[in-house]
């Protein structure tokens, strides 16, 4: 049984002895909307942050480039650690990079 009055920013209700009125400025009432509007444009960011999070996850991953594989992702050579002990230990270096 509450009637607002956006005009004076006043909302009237009867109380247990009389009519309670509530009072705000405009400066409040400003403040409200600005949060109120942070508030809803954070909630659409969020709700398009989770869409966009679960088309990727539909997305097939990579199947040159996935967790668990320790496969190179391009021509490879070995170089030994130790010229004496070819076998023993080698590095493997990209195929493509100089002599030098």
């Amino acid at each position: 049984m509450a009637v607002p009055n956006y005009t004076y920013l006043k909302l009237k209700m009867l109380g247990p002895n009389s009519v309670i009125t509530i009072e705000s400025t405009y400066e409040h009432a400003y403040g409200c909307d600005v949060e109120c509007i942070e508030y809803a444009e954070a909630l659409v960011e969020a709700e398009a942050l989770i869409a966009n999070l679960d088309q990727l996850s539909g997305e097939a991953p990579d199947s040159k480039h996935h967790a668990g594989t320790f496969e190179p992702a391009e021509a490879v050579k070995l170089i030994p650690v130790d010229p004496a002990y070819p076998d023993d230990r080698a590095l493997r270096i990209s195929a493509t990079l100089d002599i030098k």
